[in-house]
């Protein structure tokens, strides 16, 4: 009961929200030191679903009033009453439909905001990002405690509406200038400090821009849905997959020696498989658990048939090792693997859990 009268309060008590502006001049010279109130045209805060307002006569005079004095309160001045950011250590479910029971239909996580579209007994359906179902309220922060949490994670950008903008080293139009950021450049504003100077970062070295010139663009992270969740995890997985490692320089013995391998061993399979065979025995020459050296560890007893059989060596007598494995050979003796740090493989049965490509199993 307590719960529902604070969201109704959150949702009345605050309906109306100050702008907060800044300005883009029509003029491209970027240190232009004229009065930039008369040539503003639009200022822009965005939080959830961005929007540009148009300036008017009020607006005019109010940035008259304050002094164009940005602060970084930011929230205080655009958010709207149908604001949520969740109240949670990691994650939040987002159903479709208003009970527990429901389909998951994505995430919203501790840093996430979002927009309070409808209320149902305890259940809030929110949109944030592209996912839109609901959340039990009790996960959730609305009103002052939304902003305050908004304000500890969100982030704020500039983006540049001049032709040319000149990153100053100090906060006045006399000092050095650190670089030029071209029109529609974006860069992450650290503080707003007095005179309209906003202190940006680029590469590493804290500048100064004017707040004429830029957009400002407040933003918080948005949720996910089930579909964009599992699109992440497999890239995630794919980064995982594929590496590149220090370059290996070995004699031409040595690149035949593991060119013959993989003939022995992926000889039929597909240019990514034979490439993986060649990655393994690398990751196990950097592997401590295995020897140091590619001739060790392709003929460590008990390890690869073909080089305890005798096959290994024959092919390397015949001197016919497909070209394909050879350039396999020379691309993982130049630091790529397209299997991470695996150090196994065996041919897929579909009892093996593992990172299957044509015929193996690598793990």
């Amino acid at each position: 009961m307590a719960r529902s009268r604070k969201l109704l309060m959150a949702v009345v008590g605050i309906l109306f929200s100050m702008i907060l502006f800044t300005t883009t001049d029509i003029v491209a010279e970027a240190d232009s030191n004229s009065d930039y109130l008369d040539a503003m045209n639009r200022g822009v805060v965005v939080i959830i679903d961005p929007s540009v307002y148009d300036s008017s006569e009020h607006i005019n005079e109010m940035a008259a009033e304050l002094n164009i004095s940005l602060e970084y309160e930011v929230l205080d001045t655009v958010i709207e009453s149908d604001l949520v950011m969740a109240n949670v250590r990691s994650a939040l479910n987002v159903r479709q439909e208003p009970n527990s029971d429901a389909k998951k239909v994505g995430k919203l996580y501790k840093d996430c905001g979002g927009r309070m579209l409808e209320y149902v007994d305890g259940w809030v359906k929110i949109k944030s990002g592209n996912v839109e179902g609901w959340v039990s309220e009790e996960y959730l922060f609305f009103g002052e405690e939304a902003k305050a949490k908004a304000a500890e994670v969100g982030t704020t950008f500039a983006k540049v509406t001049a032709d040319v903008l000149n990153v100053r080293m100090e906060p006045n139009l006399e000092s050095g200038i650190l670089v030029q950021l071209p029109m529609d450049y974006e860069i992450e504003v650290q503080s707003v400090g007095e005179d309209g100077w906003l202190c940006v970062e680029y590469d590493k070295t804290e500048g100064y821009i004017r707040a004429e010139f830029v957009e400002i663009d407040f933003e918080v992270e948005a949720g996910e849905t089930t579909e964009e969740i599992k699109a992440r995890q497999k890239k995630e997985e794919e980064n995982k997959r594929y590496k590149w490692y220090d370059p290996v320089e070995v004699d031409e013995d040595t690149l035949m020696l593991l060119a013959a391998l993989i003939h022995c061993e992926a000889g039929g399979e597909p240019y990514e498989g034979q490439v993986a065979v060649g990655a393994v025995v690398m990751n196990r020459v950097r592997s401590s658990r295995y020897p140091n050296t590619i001739r060790e560890v392709i003929y460590q007893k008990g390890q690869f048939t073909p080089a305890m059989s005798g096959k290994v060596d024959r092919i390397l007598e015949s001197g016919r090792t497909y070209a394909s494995c050879i350039r396999a050979a020379e691309d993982v003796l130049a630091g790529y693997s397209n299997v991470g740090d695996m150090v196994s493989f065996r041919r897929n049965s579909g009892k093996r859990k593992g990172l299957v490509i044509g015929n193996h199993v690598f793990f």
